[in-house]
């Protein structure tokens, strides 16, 4: 038996070459790793060490079943915060229930992902709009920054939306911390500090770019070190009340699973879905931008896989829902990962830490650990898709406003619910009211371009209409309503052309009204005619009888049309002058 047949691609064909570079990336992104999983396990309300427990196993996991060389897999701000509003209102957070059902979380996300992976749903990816992702993005981003302002001012809190936030701070502004106050908001300042203007510095002082952007990724490691640092040397903790994270138990995750109870399952399946479905679009966005720069290539199928097996492994490890992250995959990429070894690596660092040098964490304070999530996430707001959006269309740019604002406004999970909806329904809007243009012949040619943008010849008895839409229940009423409006403009008409060139379907609804148009055409002695219709459109067509129910055959072109239902006949030139047909539509 062959075993490379049941190896990964990239390890079945593994260069040591590449060894050097992914152990150097797998230590940058250790790094990196530490603060933000530590950060990011409190976001979701767990214990700061959940975090580590996971990142280890779902690199693993993922390094087996994925596609992406270069993706770093793990805990990340939003799959964190949509976890705590999916359990908050459950149970107490940091509490062993609370643990729980996080688990059950990465396991049933898990499974839903590798369902759709086995079943070959990477398509699913593109469900979900890049506006609707942003906003959704974008709003998440400012709930966490505003959550975070609880720890950072050591200010008891709480509230699941932002003005429920923003309310409740101001109601506990008099318990300000003032330590905890000042060292978070100087952690804000230098960690701002660094990723704004520490790069170029270093570069300034001759160090490479890549070197030197690398550095700056990892200045909040270098942060966090010198605030526990400051904690131990000044007793910030003992002395001050500044809260710490307080022991992390030493050694590796004890593993085990347990399954939810039906109860569990009918109460976390929507939101695990949520969460696995969201994670997914954003990890395959990064994955495909980085494997773009490479000229590789990544398979949605297998990060499908890949994710769902490496949330089982979280699950397994007692950690909870994880998915690729942006900035840790960029830091990756740019420490020159070559292939998924380097998360390999990454992990077992991650396990030395937990085996051995817990106890140098311990007295991390919290501000510092909010400080690096706000920080993280406010690069996270997506303003320039916004503008785009705004000056290209108007509707994406209202999906992007409506689904930031749903997140803030009405909480996570309705803010993903007002995306999913604004994405289906502006693609059913537009998809209802398909492009339609009456073409005529440019003069001295075989082409047939749109009466309102070029100037055409006409006839005065035919009338030839281009539909710019598949035909499916949605539109087809609407297609038939512009034809008769069109028919009613011109009197004279005695055929009607219908181009099909851009048809791809017509579904059973569409094929009964075309039945019907027909029948009524003809009832007013006017002939409906097809013109280039595709070969599989057509094969269905000819089943139901219609194509030969006509007048005449379909139409090869509309040039073929015209030579045949108005041979010779003057054309009407209209006087549109064509308004920069190479930019707009024909």
């Amino acid at each position: 038996m062959n075993a490379a047949r049941w190896m990964p691609g990239w390890m079945a064909s593994y260069d040591r070459g590449k060894a050097v570079q992914d152990g150097v990336a797998g230590l940058v992104v250790t790094m990196l790793l530490v603060p933000q999983s530590l950060a990011y396990a409190m976001l979701a309300g767990l214990p700061p060490h959940v975090g580590m427990y996971a990142s280890i196993l779902p690199l693993l996991a993922y390094a087996l079943f994925g596609s992406s060389m270069t993706l770093s897999v793990g805990p990340v701000a939003v799959a964190s915060l949509m976890t705590a509003a999916a359990i908050g209102p459950l149970a107490a957070p940091g509490s062993a229930e609370y643990a729980q059902l996080a688990v059950l979380l990465a396991l049933m996300g898990g499974v839903v992902l590798l369902l759709f992976g086995l079943l070959r749903m990477g398509f699913v990816a593109n469900l979900l709009s890049h506006p609707v992702i942003s906003g959704f993005v974008s709003g998440s981003a400012v709930l966490i920054a505003l959550g975070q302002l609880k720890p950072l001012l050591g200010i008891r809190a709480s509230g699941e939306t932002a003005l429920h936030l923003l309310v409740s701070l101001l109601s506990h502004a008099r318990e300000l911390h003032l330590p905890t106050a000042a060292l978070g908001s100087a952690a804000v300042v230098l960690l701002w500090a660094a990723r704004r203007h520490l790069a170029g510095g270093l570069r300034r002082l001759g160090l490479g770019p890549a070197s030197a952007d690398i550095a700056a990724k990892l200045a909040p490691m270098g942060i966090v070190l010198a605030a526990i640092g400051l904690v131990v040397a000044v007793d910030l903790d003992r002395a001050f009340g500044v809260a710490v994270v307080g022991a992390i138990p030493a050694g590796l995750p004890s593993l085990g699973l347990a399954m939810p109870s039906l109860t569990q399952l009918q109460v976390l399946l929507v939101p695990a879905v949520m969460i696995a479905l969201v994670g997914f679009v954003e990890s395959v966005s990064v994955a495909q931008s980085l494997a773009i720069k490479r000229g590789e290539a990544i398979d949605p199928d297998a990060e499908l896989r890949g994710l769902g097996a490496a949330n089982l492994a979280s699950a397994f490890s007692a950690g909870f829902p994880v998915t690729g992250g942006f900035a840790r995959s960029v830091v990756n990429f740019a420490a020159g990962a070559r292939t998924p070894l380097s998360g390999v690596i990454s992990a077992a660092l991650m396990a030395i830490v937990l085996l051995g040098m817990t106890a140098l964490f311990e007295r991390l304070p919290l501000t510092v650990l909010a400080a690096t999530i706000i920080v993280a996430v406010v690069g996270l707001v997506d303003l320039a898709t916004a503008r785009h959006a705004w000056h290209y269309d108007r509707a994406d740019a209202l999906a992007w406003g409506a689904t930031a604002a749903g997140v803030l406004v009405l909480g996570v999970e309705a803010g993903v619910g007002v995306g999913v909806a604004l994405s289906v329904g502006t693609f059913l809007w537009r998809a209802s009211r398909p492009h339609l243009a009456v073409v005529g012949r440019v003069p001295g040619t075989e082409h047939f371009r749109n009466e309102k943008r070029f100037a055409v010849e006409t006839q005065p008895e035919l009338l030839m209409i281009r539909v710019d839409e598949s035909l499916f229940f949605a539109n087809v009423a609407e297609v038939v309503r512009r034809v008769q409006q069109e028919l009613a403009r011109r009197p004279g008409v005695r055929h009607l052309v219908l181009d099909m060139a851009p048809v791809g379907h017509v579904d059973l609804t569409a094929l009964e009204a075309l039945e019907r148009l027909h029948a009524d055409l003809r009832d007013r002695g006017i002939d409906l005619h097809l013109a280039e219709v595709r070969g599989p459109v057509m094969d269905r067509l000819v089943r139901t009888g219609l194509p030969g129910r006509l007048s005449h055959p379909a139409f090869l072109s509309l040039h073929a049309a015209v030579e045949k239902l108005a041979p010779g006949r003057p054309g009407q030139g209209r006087a549109t002058p064509p308004r920069e047909p190479e930019r707009t539509p024909a």
